[in-house]
């Protein structure tokens, strides 16, 4: 009796102990007895409860464990588990009250699966019914079903890796599965953002999850923005979630934004981006140009109902502006990075060209080297121009075309049809982009000389000069240049 003693206040203490925990989180012990008057657990050989009542025999105004010998008993639980199946280490019951049985059900339906991600001792959740009329039977499930590219960032005290969710369900209706990358961050708690409920906590822990396709989320409304273990009611427009130990107001549903220590934790948000998202646009080993704008989803390019999220979306910003993190356009297997700054957009009128001319094997080596760098032609597209706005990737300058131009073999080397197309697009921008520049002044038109070669010279040239004949029809000519 003694040593069942011993063991009933070693799981007590232990209890207790994991039960302050949980309190920070928000999430008490006493909660339980609102849906159940007697809780059980069943764990490692230990058959205890709970009274919601405190115990008559021990003079003690506490809820204390109590040993279970009767009912229930294991075969019973097996018997409700499924025989079939080995039960867990640790078993709860939670025997509900008659009024809150409807309730209960109704909430375990809508658990959202994403609460998984950031409950690490649990791999699976399912809600199974039970009813006289088979037909009625209802099964819903969540679970983590695979945990890969786990890699250690010891110098940054980080971990990322890639998790597998599915979400069980008797209808078709909703998304099945995705999976999210998690970036986990210790930060150290700073003096300034101590309180008092959580004085002996040394780091923050922050997660953020960057779901790689469309969220799951059986139905709901929304999609939580922010967690804090479990999700709370905002929305923050971010693609991505963040999760951390947030004190939250009472109802749970919102954070207290006016509190030191979340600020604290909001202020190392952007740290922990930008360190998960150079990690994912540069970590793809192998991975051919066009995988990488999909990453750029991540970036919070709408901004948030909340203003220190907003907040967090501009330190984002502008922590981004002084990362290589744009690629360019490359003639090589290797990828570069720059900043965004750095990097411009070209027509996409003149990417057709180049398309063209790099078919026909006539060499752009050089097209990076005319006082800046060209963004890569897989992400040089219409859909992706809210995030290059975001970033502050702008077109290149007029200039740029004059030299890239000018010290490429694109004029004599490319085919006739693809020089026409070449003329057209200089035509077209004649008067917006080109009239004024040097453009003018570069070999552009074709001619033929007296002895019958092919020569080259520039538009004012063919303006001030008679007597040659040319290989496009002068009328063309006039037409497509009218300023010259």
């Amino acid at each position: 009796m003694i040593e069942v003693d011993r063991h009933l206040l070693f799981i007590f203490n232990s209890v207790l102990i994991n039960f302050v925990s949980v309190w920070y989180a928000g999430i008490g012990f006493k909660s339980v007895f609102l849906i159940a008057a007697q809780p059980y657990i069943f764990s490692n050989g230990y058959q205890i409860r709970f009274n919601e009542k405190p115990c008559p025999h021990c003079n003690l105004g506490y809820i204390v464990p109590e040993w279970v010998d009767d009912s229930p008993s294991l075969s019973d639980i097996k018997q409700i588990y499924g025989s079939a199946s080995t039960l867990p280490t640790t078993t709860l019951i939670l025997p509900l009250k008659p009024d809150k049985v409807n309730p209960v059900k109704q909430q375990l339906s809508s658990i959202h699966p994403e609460i998984l991600l950031f409950l690490s001792k649990i791999k699976r959740l399912s809600v199974r019914e039970e009813n006289a009329d088979p037909r009625l039977n209802t099964v819903s499930a969540v679970a983590i079903t695979k945990e890969t590219n786990f890699v250690q960032r010891k110098n940054m005290d980080a971990e990322f890796y890639t998790l597998h969710l599915s979400a069980e369900e008797n209808s078709d209706e909703f998304e099945k599965e995705c999976s999210y990358y998690l970036w986990k961050q210790k930060f150290p708690v700073r003096q300034e953002n101590k309180v008092d409920m959580r004085m002996e906590v040394e780091d923050w822990v922050i997660t953020l999850a960057f779901p790689n396709g469309e969220r799951l989320h059986r139905g709901m409304e929304y999609s939580p923005g922010i967690y804090a273990f479990l999700p709370t009611e905002m929305v923050t427009n971010f693609p991505f979630i963040i999760q951390a130990d947030f004190i939250l107001a009472s109802s749970r549903e919102t954070i207290r934004w006016d509190n030191v220590w979340n600020q604290g934790i909001l202020d190392c948000v952007p740290f922990a981006f930008i360190e998960a998202f150079v990690s994912l646009v540069k970590t793809v080993d192998g991975a051919p140009a066009s995988s990488l704008p999909r990453m750029f989803k991540f970036l919070p390019v709408h901004s948030s109902p909340f203003e220190k999220s907003n907040s967090v979306r501009e330190s984002i910003k502008a922590k981004l502006a002084e990362k290589d993190i744009i690629p360019s356009e490359s003639c090589t297997a290797q990828q570069f990075f720059h900043k965004p700054r750095e990097v411009g957009r070209l027509m996409p009128a003149f990417w057709n060209i180049l398309k063209k001319t790099r078919e026909q094997r006539v060499s752009l080596h050089k097209l990076s080297s005319h006082g800046c760098y060209v963004l890569n032609s897989s992400f040089d597209k219409p859909e992706y121009d809210h995030i290059l706005d975001f970033l502050g990737v702008r077109p290149v300058s007029s200039e740029w075309y004059v030299k890239c131009i000018q010290d490429s073999n694109i004029v004599m080397g490319v085919s006739e049809e693809t020089y026409l197309e070449l003329l057209h697009f200089l035509a077209v921008n004649w008067q917006s982009k080109f009239h004024g520049t040097g453009m003018g002044n570069i070999p552009l038109i074709k001619y033929v000389g007296t002895d019958g070669s092919v020569s080259l010279c520039s538009v004012n040239e063919s303006a001030q000069q008679n007597g040659k004949t040319f290989l496009e029809d002068e009328e063309l000519l006039n037409a497509a240049f009218p300023s010259v």
